[in-house]
């Protein structure tokens, strides 16, 4: 009779809890799902204006003293990505005035023609908004770390249509080597809410088409090694760049206005010497155009120049996007010169340095599935494995807590750096 008690108690406490999180998951992705929709047309129709009138990028210094002004004036300078990461490890609040920052100063980025992408504000409007919905439910203090986990779920499904990866890389980014799966179902519920939402309102899903698929044999499993390999040093490169040059700039030019400025007119005047616009915003097209099997040789270490200087000199946006960008267009040129097509090495490109530079496995192989498709999966799980092991304890986020080593089972609590 205990044991019925019991059992009966369990299963009543296992469906109070599904129903809570059903109801505070959609109404998170519900919320997220708007957010991240306006968002993304916002990104979208200031980005068709870049492109239709391409003086508006005269207006980037400008924009970023618009930009600086705002965190100021909202007292959120300095806060970003990191500070929702560390909120979620420590338990602290998350300032919800981080919400319309992020929005306005990656939004303007984008019209001027900086080098960022949406996925940093999806995390931080997603997080803010998670939190302060979880608020609003009283959530206990775990309970509401997990609203915040599914509002960055909502956001990143909603502008990217992959709630799968969404919900994974919510869970995965936080603390590499642990993952509570508690959080699984609520980030999914949000991720698919505010996918649905976003698609309501006619916000397509990212997809990419590979167009050849190389087949499952010994050399071409050596050669997608090999170019992990180069992925996991350039992812290297990439957050050393950004970490390292974001504290340069900041030390030559303690200023931020004066940051800002320089930085917006260093981004004109490269772009003027280019005679090309292939590096400024978030590079979508040039993303395409890799998948397709077409890329010059030096992009991707002039997405990486731009992006420093974007996001070093205090502009806002995201890094994953740009780390999409730099992946694809790296993997294209390489992938013939180890007997892989260009396109299937572009989406290798893609998945592996993302892998690199954020150190989620799981999530980058839920990317590959959603983006390009089942078809070679053991490939994109072998680079992504490779490229995870050998790109060390560096990372976009500095916020990052990496738990365990990568090489052995070793504790080790460490920081991303």
């Amino acid at each position: 009779m205990d044991n019925i008690k019991s059992h009966l108690t369990a299963t009543l406490q296992y469906v109070t809890t599904l129903l809570k999180w059903i109801v505070v998951g959609c109404c998170i992705g519900l919320v997220g799902g708007a957010v991240g929709t306006l968002f993304h047309v916002a990104v979208d129709v200031c980005t068709q204006d870049r492109t239709t009138y391409p003086k508006l990028m005269f207006l980037l210094p400008f924009a970023g003293i618009v930009i600086v002004f705002t965190y100021r004036l909202l007292q959120v300078e300095g806060r970003g990505t990191n500070t929702i990461i560390k909120s979620i490890n420590a338990g602290a609040d998350i300032p919800i005035l981080l919400v319309p920052a992020i929005f306005i100063g990656t939004v303007l980025t984008h019209l001027g023609g900086g080098s960022a992408g949406r996925e940093g504000a999806a995390l931080q409007l997603g997080g803010g908004i998670g939190a302060k919905v979880g608020a609003l439910f009283r959530l206990d203090e775990r309970d509401q770390r997990e609203a915040t986990l599914c509002g960055m779920s909502a956001l990143f499904a909603a502008l990217f249509g992959t709630p799968l990866t969404a919900a994974m890389f919510a869970m995965e980014v936080i603390s590499v080597g642990i993952v509570h799966y508690s959080a699984f179902v609520p980030c999914l519920i949000s991720a698919l809410t505010g996918c649905f939402v976003a698609r309501f309102f006619g916000v397509e899903p990212t997809a990419y088409v590979v167009s050849a698929v190389p087949a499952l044999e010994l050399h071409t499993l050596v050669a997608a090694a090999v170019l992990a390999a180069v992925f996991a040093v350039v992812s290297i490169l990439f957050c050393s760049a950004l970490h390292h040059g974001e504290a340069w700039m900041t030390r030559v030019l303690p200023n931020p206005y004066i940051r800002v400025v320089a930085g917006g007119l260093l981004i004109l005047l490269l772009t003027v010497l280019l005679r090309a616009t292939d590096y400024n915003g978030a590079g979508v097209d040039v993303i395409q155009r890799a998948i397709e099997g077409t890329a010059r040789p030096e992009a991707f270490l002039l997405k990486i120049l731009f992006t420093v200087i974007t996001i070093g000199c205090g502009f806002k946006g995201g890094e994953v996007v740009p780390t999409f960008f730099v992946g694809a267009t790296l993997g294209c040129v390489l992938g013939p010169l180890v007997g892989l097509p260009a396109s299937f090495a572009a989406a290798l490109g893609l998945v592996s340095l993302f892998c690199g530079v954020v150190n989620c496995p799981v999530t980058s192989i839920f990317l590959a599935i959603e983006l390009f498709g089942g078809a070679g999966l053991i490939f994109y799980a072998l680079s992504c494995a490779l490229s995870y092991m050998l790109s060390g304890y560096y990372g976009l986020y500095s916020s990052q807590k990496i738990m365990y080593s990568k090489l052995r089972t070793e504790y080790i609590n460490t920081k991303a750096h």
